[in-house]
């Protein structure tokens, strides 16, 4: 499949201080693949933190991606019947997201899209961030890592010292991991050393 034949959606949840690596990561996917339809978690759609505004990121990502983003779970159900996405991105994927991934719950917009879309056997990306992937969230990161159709855009620790169970994807990954999930591979390595 080439790059411009994939349609990719992309979720973006509320690990805020990760935000702006993920926009750059989310202009890549569109440059790359061209059609991006972005999807929003209600927390991030709606939560001003000292990173920047919600009303600026919601600006900014449909800037990126010339559309609005999915902002309910009544707009992310049909992404499943109607088979409207070849991949899905959930950049950045919080320990909460994670926790829900791994038990079935849907109650974000972007928990839905991931639950539709996976009902078409297509491959959904998960680009971690999180405080707590060495302790509390190694096991729903564990359980999606044996998953058939998820796929882990690789991470590392990004402050073992400061904060040695934080785990954070390398977000610039995001396109070639899209290209091999769409194959069916696995990017590797998956687990990468320090920066």
């Amino acid at each position: 499949m080439s790059g411009a034949q994939i349609r990719v959606g992309f979720g973006l949840t509320g690990s805020f201080c990760t935000l702006h690596k993920v926009l750059p990561a989310l202009e890549a996917v569109k440059e790359r693949f061209g059609a991006v339809t972005p999807l929003l978690s209600e927390n991030c759609a709606a939560t001003d933190t000292r990173f920047g505004s919600a009303a600026d990121l919601r600006r900014e990502v449909e800037r990126i991606c010339g559309c609005p983003p999915i902002l309910t779970i009544p707009q992310a159900e049909p992404i499943g019947p109607k088979k409207l996405l070849d991949a899905l991105v959930i950049a950045p994927c919080t320990g909460n997201t994670l926790a829900k991934l791994a038990w079935g719950i849907t109650d974000t917009t972007v928990t839905m899209a991931a639950k539709a879309h996976l009902r078409n056997g297509r491959p959904l990306i998960l680009a971690v961030s999180t405080n707590d992937g060495l302790t509390v969230s190694l096991r729903n990161l564990g359980e999606l890592s044996c998953r058939k159709n998820v796929y882990l855009v690789p991470f590392r620790q990004d402050d073992p010292e400061g904060k040695p169970a934080s785990l954070v994807a390398e977000m610039s990954l995001i396109p070639q991991t899209v290209e091999a999930a769409v194959e069916g591979q696995q990017l590797q390595p998956v687990l990468l050393g320090r920066v």
